[in-house]
């Protein structure tokens, strides 16, 4: 399923319980920081927020690769500045939706590594159409691409407005 930014598509995302009944689930959404990722943190949290689901926005880091040469870092905290910027996306995200039940996680690691994982068991992993890497002008990125094929859970890609 790909979506814009603004659209809710229909149907919840709901698990059955012990009693077979649905259940609200747990939303999963994977975010960067890029344009696409913001708008796929506003479209789970307003989908989390219709059905009673738990949000929890996933943010992925490590070193860039380096084929094999040595770098300096200086100063920079790769894992602070993802922790950051998830939190802040939060923030906006719950004064958008104040009873919304919202976790957030930065995990070392490879994006999809870190998000399928963390997707186990989920009712819904929302993606962006394309985060901070890969081709610009590539419709889908490696990750969402990946999700799509590779997810235990249905997944959702959201574009966003500001996309060629």
């Amino acid at each position: 399923m790909v979506a814009s930014e603004g659209q809710v598509g229909g149907g919840t995302a709901a698990t059955g319980g012990a009693s077979g009944s649905a259940e609200p689930g747990l939303v999963v959404v994977g975010f960067d920081g890029s344009p696409s990722a913001t708008a796929a943190l506003e479209w789970a949290a307003r989908y989390a927020a219709l059905t009673g689901a738990r949000l929890r926005a996933v943010s992925a880091w490590g070193y860039p690769n380096t084929l094999g040469y040595p770098i300096v870092y200086g100063n920079e905290n790769f894992e602070e500045t993802a922790r950051n910027t998830l939190h802040e996306a939060i923030g906006r995200v719950l004064v958008a939706h104040p009873g919304l039940v919202a976790e957030e996680l930065v995990a070392e690691g490879t994006a999809i590594e870190v998000l399928l994982q963390e997707a186990k068991g989920a009712s819904l992993l929302v993606v962006g159409s394309r985060g901070h890497g890969g081709f610009v002008g590539m419709l889908l990125g490696s990750v969402s691409a990946h999700a799509v094929h590779h997810a235990h859970c249905p997944v959702v890609v959201v574009r966003s407005e500001t996309e060629d």
